[in-house]
């Protein structure tokens, strides 16, 4: 049973505060309206037993009496699973009479007149259980708004205490709800106890919290104000236009919730000093490589294979974002670095023997004195240390150590880049991500006049825009190359499954370059280190193709990049 609303106490200098006066007042007002529909719910009673001692005599004895409670809610689930049964019979029984009842009209009339009176009866019984329920509903919906009435007098408390500006609606508005976030974990754990001035206090963290979040979050508008202002105008033309005033506070809520649930809420210190921790590590791997023969000799000859040793930083932060579920600090992420680390990066080596021989030359004595050299073939062993570094990429990452909801929130923050564009900058860090805008193409409407391709379009274009994620399927998650075009094809009259890249191309049909029409697929090989067919796409017309790059978006194929790794062009079976 859910919890009642804390039933909360004010001290006289509270009731004589004028700010705060109308909220004790309505706090009052429904705190005894919830307590008069408490108090008609049906009571039961219980018999109870109470020990005593009689102090002259040191003998205990035992008091038995009766006690009121409120009587337990009746489930409807109950009464669903007590009826079910006689329900299931009865649907199977009217299913055998509706087939005869073509042949014999008579028995149609009377099976309506039937189910006519039994819906009558469920109605019946269904109203009479609404009436023994009614109390309960009454009481539940008392408690809901002494809970708001708490939550009003609360969120106005700790707005007082921490002296929020009025001039910033951004850190009211995460004020509010963190005190609200917070009243529901006090009420759970039953921490309202005392006078309500207490209760304001254990809101107090939350809510200067909360501050300490609105100042950041209106220092980041502050940085990227020309954007904001746009944003403003555009929705104030928007509730102009569209006469909606009544909700442009909850447009507004949702646009800054979505601005801040993009953004990195960690601090820019514990940021930087995470990506500083990741490169040094980078760097003491590479003075191992530097200083290898030196510090593991021993070996006759030394072969290296080499992956290259870099990452982008924007992909570690969001990633330690997306896996902590929000802000963290660097100590907090300091094991995760270290096993982010060991997952990107292997160096492995192999030592091989092989048994070679080598000429030496012995002085020989003869029997009369005198000397001379021979020579022989010496077997010795030869060892040759190969050494071998791979690196899986950072951004390979998420799909293998992630949940599908964790994958989201990192393809989110990627999107966005943490609407910190200016954190790594590309100058001191040459790996980082930049924010692209997919490239705009209009399909000719000859092409959309083929259906089959209409229907690709219609689903592909959902996600123009979306962030390249390895491994990614599904717009929960976003895409990769072939988890795009699987997903494509899959909601457009196909059902092929989840195929990688050479899968796709293994249920195609090659087709000539001179042959090729919209909505075929387009393979390319080599763009990354692997064998066989490594990217795909779909073929839109007049050597444009629509793919999962980064983001999702066209892309013309004559450039000097796709001409040298494309494979073939592949059309899709009939559905």
């Amino acid at each position: 049973m859910e919890k009642r609303a804390p039933r909360l106490q004010f001290t006289k200098e509270e009731r004589a505060d004028p700010t705060l006066e109308k909220h004790i007042r309505k706090v009052d007002r429904t705190a005894v309206k919830a307590d008069r529909a408490q108090a008609k719910m049906p009571k039961k009673k219980v018999l109870c037993k109470q020990r005593t001692f009689d102090k002259p005599t040191g003998k205990a004895k035992m008091r038995l009496y009766f006690e009121e409670v409120n009587k337990k809610k009746p489930s409807k689930l109950t009464h669903a699973v007590r009826d079910a049964p006689g329900n299931a019979v009865l649907m199977q029984f009217h299913r055998e009479i509706r087939q005869s009842e073509d042949e014999n009209v008579g028995v149609e009339a009377a099976h309506k007149s039937e189910e006519a009176a039994e819906t009558g009866g469920r109605l019946a019984r269904s109203a009479h259980c609404s009436h023994k329920l009614k109390p309960y509903r009454e009481s539940a919906k008392a408690e809901k708004r002494l809970d708001r009435a708490n939550l009003g007098y609360l969120q106005k408390k700790a707005a007082q205490d921490n002296q929020q500006p009025s001039g910033n609606p951004l850190a009211h508005w995460r004020q509010k709800r963190a005190v609200k976030k917070q009243y529901a974990a006090a009420k759970r754990a039953g921490q309202f106890t005392g006078s309500a001035g207490k209760a304001a206090g254990n809101t107090s963290k939350a809510a200067k919290t909360a501050a300490r979040e609105g100042k950041r979050a209106a220092a980041f508008v502050g940085r990227h104000r020309n954007g904001f202002l746009i944003t403003a105008g555009i929705f104030l033309v928007l509730v102009l236009l569209l006469n909606i005033l009544s909700s442009s506070s909850v447009l507004l809520e949702g646009a800054l919730s979505g601005v801040t649930a993009s953004t990195y809420p960690s601090t820019d210190d514990a940021m930087l000093g995470a990506e500083v921790a990741y490169a040094q590590k980078e760097a003491d791997l590479q003075d191992e490589i530097n200083h290898y023969e030196q510090r593991h000799g021993g070996y006759d000859e030394y072969h290296y294979t080499l992956d290259k040793i870099g990452h982008d930083p924007y992909v570690l932060i969001s990633i330690l974002t997306a896996w902590h579920g929000g802000e963290w600090t660097l100590d907090e992420v300091r094991d995760t670095l270290s096993t982010l680390f060991s997952k990107e990066y292997q160096l492995t080596q192999t030592v091989e023997t092989e048994t070679r021989t080598r000429t030496e030359t012995d002085t020989v004595t003869d029997p009369d004195g005198t000397t001379h050299t021979e020579t022989r073939q010496v077997p010795y062993t030869y060892t040759i240390c190969s050494v071998k570094l791979h690196n899986e990429d950072l951004s390979h990452l998420p799909i293998s150590i992630m949940n599908e909801n964790q994958i989201g929130m990192y393809s989110m923050y990627m999107a966005t880049l943490g609407n910190r564009p200016d954190l790594f900058p590309t100058s001191a860090y040459p790996n980082a991500s930049t924010v692209k805008k997919p490239t705009e193409y209009d399909i000719p409407p000859e092409a959309m006049a083929d259906t089959r391709f209409a229907a690709m379009m219609t689903e592909a274009k959902k996600y123009i825009g979306y962030p390249y994620v390895w491994g990614g399927s599904s717009p929960k998650t976003s895409f990769d190359c072939s988890g795009y075009v699987s997903w494509v094809v899959n909601h457009s009259g196909w059902n092929v499954g989840r195929l990688g890249a050479q899968g796709l191309c293994n249920i195609c049909t090659p087709v000539s370059t001179a042959d090729v029409r919209p909505g075929d697929l387009v393979f390319f090989e080599h763009t990354y280190d692997t064998d066989g067919v490594s990217h795909v796409g779909i073929y839109v017309g007049n050597g444009m193709m629509l793919a999962a790059g980064d983001p999702i978006g066209y892309s013309n194929l004559n450039t000097s990049y796709w001409q040298s790794h494309f494979y073939t062009f592949g059309r899709l079976p009939n559905p």
